[in-house]
C-alpha cells in the first residue's frame, strides 16, 4: 500500500486525463489521509465546481472503493453523514468536527453554524 496525494485522487474521481487515470487505476491500494481529503474537497469544489451533492457522492465513492483505504474511515463516514444532512457546513468542517469528537475534544470555532453542532462551541 502507498499513500496518495490529492492529484492522484482527482484523476481517480474525474478521469479527466485518460493516461493518468490508467496509471492511478494500476497503482494498487492507496491510503488517503484526512489532509488529502480536505484538500480534495477544496479542489473539487473550487476548481471542478462540484456542488455539495456531487462532492458527497465523490467522497462516498472513495470510501467504498476497493483500492482506497481512508485514514480513520469511521470518522470520515461520520463526517460525510453530517455533510449530507448539513451541506452548508462544508465537508472540511464536518471532518474537523468529527476528528475532534473522536479525540473527546470540543471544537472551538467562530462559525456560528458549526458552533451550534454537538461537540462544537462558538467563540
Amino acid at each position: 500500500m502507498r499513500s496518495a496525494d490529492t492529484n492522484v485522487l482527482v484523476r481517480l474521481i474525474t478521469a479527466d486525463d485518460r493516461e493518468q487515470y490508467a496509471r492511478v487505476r494500476g497503482a494498487g491500494v492507496l491510503w488517503v489521509s484526512h489532509v488529502v481529503l480536505l484538500e480534495l474537497s477544496w479542489v473539487l469544489s473550487s476548481v471542478y465546481k462540484y456542488d455539495e451533492q456531487k462532492l458527497s457522492r465523490a467522497i462516498a465513492m472513495l470510501a467504498a472503493h476497493e483500492d482506497v483505504v481512508l485514514e480513520d474511515a469511521i470518522v470520515v463516514q461520520a463526517a460525510l453523514g453530517i455533510f449530507e444532512q448539513r451541506p452548508a457546513l462544508g465537508f472540511g468542517d464536518c471532518l474537523v468536527l468529527e476528528v475532534a469528537r473522536k479525540e473527546g475534544l470540543v471544537l472551538l470555532t467562530l462559525d456560528r453554524a458549526l458552533g451550534g453542532m454537538q461537540g462544537a462551541e462558538a467563540l
